[in-house]
């Protein structure tokens, strides 16, 4: 559907049918995973620091010491409820969503083909969220993964106003006046974005005029700030738009709202913290911008048929040893060695980039002012009220994004953007060759690997004839992003999808299910290499 402005904000034709759930609430239309997928809070943030959604708002508290991701254990710890297949398939295809760009007199002439989508939750309610849009006063499509954590509100609205406020950013000067006097003289405006949503990805109807009366401030700025036949940049346009929102984040908690639950909303979006990495294409130009530890890898396609990884983006984190040198640079020596602590921000932010996140950016006058001057349900949590240890010179923490650039070669067959509950589970360079295996429907055998194991014979014919099933039944996921997904939850130390394992995986109870995965959310955009040959040589001439 079409979203449009209007007076009110962003609506839609459709909006009644995504606009289905208060936001932070687990959709309805997930019987099945929200039962079986409840969990404990992520881990991602310890020592009960920030603002939950209601449903966590007793379960905070240190997750150390937890199994690592890559090693499911098999013990009893994990004897549950087997699933069957029909049921497997139910869970993991619950959240898939498929798009194909529309061709014109028989020809798709965007470097576009289409995307795939899915999610599977580990906590509840899903902390990841995803979105997808095309640009329509301009060209390109936006493509983006959120990783939550501390709740889903912050997730939550990027997931509905971060590519608002991209979109903006790229219009030229004109079509900023445009919008302006549209809005002035009370007339339709013209559509920004035309998204595609799976009906779960949901729209929180109550803050909408909020929203709209935000990004109508920014773009008034941008009308000030630029001239009659400026092009915006696109690398600006990206840097822009994440700073941007992630200070007007900032500013409504502040300022606050006279509806009450605008005002806790606010604060709710504000104390919560989210990643975000996000694809803008154009043509053969490819822009990652990345700001946390959610990654984007392109799948390329070798002579041999083989499929190679190209990291597009690099983890924020404490594995990231130039992230770890700029956050030590931007404080005192006296803070050498507490503003990174067992790998976290201040000993408890894995990600050293992220939107919200006001613990860790705002002063400690500021966080008492606004939590004196908060609603009730604030007084009553003890995790507002908790200052982060050695806070001394804030901020410690930035929205600002990491962006590249890729010109799409031929070759360049597809993107995959996850969030860092894939990652965990799988080596990029497996992940790009499942998809490109699953998208040709070639499969690259390489000598089988036991990883050190000792295994008979007869183990080692199992393992093989296990291999030629699975090559088999390669096309039972008609979505490639589920396909990943099955071997992200299911695969076991042979790198084969053990169905029993996979049914476990899914069916632990919740206070077990989000120690040994974490929330999964995927996109892969498949490339049109015909098109994309074209479009450079056209640029060369």
């Amino acid at each position: 559907p079409l979203y449009l402005f209007d007076r009110c904000g962003y609506i839609s034709a459709a909006e009644c049918v995504y606009v289905c759930a208060p936001a932070c609430r687990a959709p309805s239309a997930m019987p099945v995973t929200s039962q079986l997928l409840r969990a404990l809070p992520r881990s991602k943030v310890l020592a009960s620091s920030l603002l939950p959604c209601q449903q966590h708002q007793s379960q905070f508290g240190p997750v150390a010491h937890l199994p690592p991701s890559r090693s499911y254990q098999t013990s009893s710890v994990l004897h549950s409820y087997i699933l069957t297949p029909p049921q497997v398939n139910s869970i993991l295809k619950a959240n898939e969503y498929s798009f194909k760009v529309p061709e014109f007199d028989g020809k798709n002439v965007s470097s576009v083909m289409g995307f795939e989508s899915n999610q599977l939750p580990a906590n509840a309610p899903i902390e990841d969220r995803r979105s997808a849009a095309t640009c329509l006063q301009t060209r390109g499509m936006l493509l983006g993964v959120f990783d939550g954590h501390a709740g889903c509100a912050c997730a939550q609205g990027l997931s509905e106003r971060l590519f608002y406020y991209i979109a903006v950013s790229l219009l030229p000067h004109d079509t900023l006046c445009e919008l302006e006097a549209a809005v002035e003289a009370g007339r339709a405006l013209s559509p920004i974005l035309q998204w595609h949503k799976h009906p779960n990805d949901y729209f929180s109807r109550e803050a909408q005029r909020l929203y709209f009366n935000s990004l109508r401030t920014y773009w008034q700025e941008l009308i000030d700030l630029t001239s009659p036949g400026d092009v915006p940049d696109t690398r600006e346009a990206l840097l822009n738009a994440f700073k941007r929102l992630d200070n007007d984040i900032s500013l409504e908690a502040q300022v606050g709202d006279p509806n009450a639950f605008l005002h806790y909303w606010v604060l709710r979006v504000a104390f919560s913290g989210a990643t975000a990495c996000v694809a803008h294409i154009d043509g053969p130009d490819l822009f990652i911008a990345n700001a946390g530890d959610a990654r984007a890898v392109l799948g390329v396609q070798e002579e041999d048929g083989s499929f190679s990884a190209h990291t597009l983006s690099n983890d924020h984190n404490a594995q990231n040893e130039s992230e770890v040198a700029r956050i030590r640079s931007e404080h005192p020596p006296s803070e050498r060695k507490t503003v990174i602590r067992q790998e976290r921000l201040l000993g408890l932010l894995m990600p050293f980039r992220a939107f919200g996140d006001v613990k860790f950016k705002w002063s400690i006058e500021l966080q008492k002012r606004v939590l004196e001057s908060g609603p009730d349900q604030l007084h009553e949590n003890e995790h507002t009220k908790f200052i982060p240890p050695n806070y001394h010179t804030p901020p410690y923490l930035t929205a600002e994004p990491e962006i590249t650039y890729h010109k799409l070669r031929p070759q360049d067959r597809f993107l995959v953007i996850g969030s860092d509950g894939l990652w965990e589970t799988l080596h990029r360079q497996e992940v790009i060759r499942i998809v490109g295996e699953y998208l040709t429907g070639v499969h690259q055998h390489q000598p089988l690997k036991v990883g050190g194991y000792r295994v008979t014979l007869g183990q080692m014919q199992g393992l093989l004839e296990e291999r030629k099933a699975r090559a088999s039944s390669a096309f039972e996921d008609q979505n490639a992003a589920t396909h990943l997904m099955r071997h992200a939850v299911g695969n076991n130390e042979f790198g084969t999808v053990d169905h029993e394992r996979l049914s476990k995986m899914l069916s632990l109870p919740e206070e077990l299910a989000r120690m040994y995965r974490d929330d999964i959310t995927i996109i892969i955009t498949q490339f049109n290499p015909h098109v994309i040959g074209a479009q450079r040589q056209e640029g060369q001439s």
